[in-house]
């Protein structure tokens, strides 16, 4: 059922002491650093790339292929934990998940080869996407609508100190102790993570789990993926995911091996994006309920398309140096704000009793079109920006043309 915004109303209650006051913002820290998993298990180590590469003997396009095999994993992996969480609650599958994301950390730390690197990349992201698509899970337990696209932009918002600190704290461990140390540091995260967990409530009762097999919740998939206003609402946000993770993967070697910025000073590059995702989505907070988030969504997609068209000119005449790439890439990946959330809860919007499956397959096609979008760079990598500029270009005009993929307002 859908309700309309003037009955839209948390679910948090004062009858429902399990989730009263005094423990919702517990709840909310806790959703903000399962969410915050994505960004943090790649942005804490992408100052330590170029360094990584020198150490196992690595071209760029190998290191690279690190991000993407982290996709792969989160992308395949959400497909996963969607029907587990539906099926047997939240807390369990996502505990499991971090125990796996733990163990791929340390992997991480120890690898000697690039391919080595690969693969536990692939069990940590497998790990950490259980928490990013159950916290979705979780919002939309206990919000509705658009108090639900508030509440993610909300928990963005916060969890978006993650990748704010991560490059600068990574390159920090960098010049201390070396690039393994930054896979204790996730290791050590991952635990606390899992011990704060168990502090919080489980939001989906049993009486409100599915009874279907597994099997038979993966052959749901089939007939959520033809649903045309989920498909629409998954395709903007995803075109949006892959220039995204274009710009993760490709700044590192394009502001420091290129422009020459000092590893230390890449995370504060860095870290302007991560200040316009946060502010936009504080404004998208405080707009959803009176434009909707469709608006919303049409106004971050169309400013995603304007930068992308700036970067394709800067990026192939490199005018501007610097600045002239930096800045249209800061503008790109602050639209996040108005694209990521208003995708998500649209999305959501119409499966209230299957959100861990409908969360899940809304992540795996955002995350899988930031596979594409990683490995592109990666295969067309020539030592310059352009192919950076390239993906981003093509991905933010992509995530406006979805636009018209999504049914006319009102039906």
């Amino acid at each position: 059922m859908v309700m309309s915004q003037d009955t839209l109303a948390p679910l948090f209650t004062a009858e429902d002491v399990s989730v009263a006051h005094p423990p919702r913002l517990r709840v909310l820290a806790v959703l903000s650093a399962l969410m915050g998993f994505a960004s943090i298990s790649t942005d804490l180590y992408l100052p330590a790339m170029p360094t990584m590469a020198g150490d196992l003997g690595a071209d760029t396009g190998s290191m690279e292929l690190t991000v993407s095999g982290f996709l792969i994993g989160f992308s395949l992996g959400q497909l996963l934990w969607g029907p587990l969480g539906d099926r047997f609650g939240r807390r369990i599958p996502v505990a499991i998940g971090m125990l796996l994301f733990v163990i791929g950390s340390a992997g991480c730390g120890l690898s000697d080869t690039s391919a080595q690197m690969i693969f536990w990349r692939v069990v940590q992201a497998v790990g950490a996407c259980s928490g990013v698509v159950l916290s979705r899970a979780m919002v939309r337990d206990l919000y509705e609508g658009s108090r639900a696209a508030q509440m993610l932009s909300t928990l963005i918002t916060v969890m978006a100190v993650a990748p704010l600190l991560g490059p600068i704290i990574g390159g920090q461990v960098l010049a201390i102790a070396g690039w393994r140390a930054i896979f204790g540091v996730l290791v050590f995260v991952g635990l606390a993570t899992l011990a704060a967990l168990f502090t919080i409530p489980e939001t989906l009762p049993p009486e409100k789990r599915s009874k279907e097999s597994l099997l038979s919740a993966f052959r749901r998939y089939g007939r959520l993926i033809v649903d045309r206003r989920l498909i629409g609402f998954a395709a903007v946000g995803g075109f949006f995911f892959g220039g995204v993770y274009a710009y993760i993967a490709g700044t590192p070697f394009a502001f420091i091996d290129y422009y020459d910025v000092p590893p230390r000073f890449y995370g504060l590059l860095f870290a302007l994006g991560i200040v316009g995702i946060m502010l936009a989505n504080v404004v998208n907070a405080r707009l959803v309920s009176r434009l909707g988030g469709r608006r919303l969504l049409q106004v971050g997609a169309a400013g995603a398309a304007v930068c992308g068209v700036v970067l394709l000119v800067t990026g192939s005449t490199g005018w501007g140096g610097l600045a002239g790439l930096a800045i249209p890439l800061f503008l790109f990946v602050s639209w996040s704000g108005l694209i990521v959330a208003n995708s998500i809860g649209g999305a959501l919007q119409d499966f209230p009793e299957r959100a861990g499956a409908v969360s899940a397959l809304v992540g795996a096609l955002h995350y899988g079109c930031g596979i594409l979008g990683s490995a592109a760079v990666s295969a067309f990598a020539d030592g310059t920006p352009l192919p950076l500029a390239g993906v981003v270009g093509v991905a933010g005009l992509g995530c406006f043309a979805s636009l018209a993929l999504l049914p006319r307002a009102g039906r």
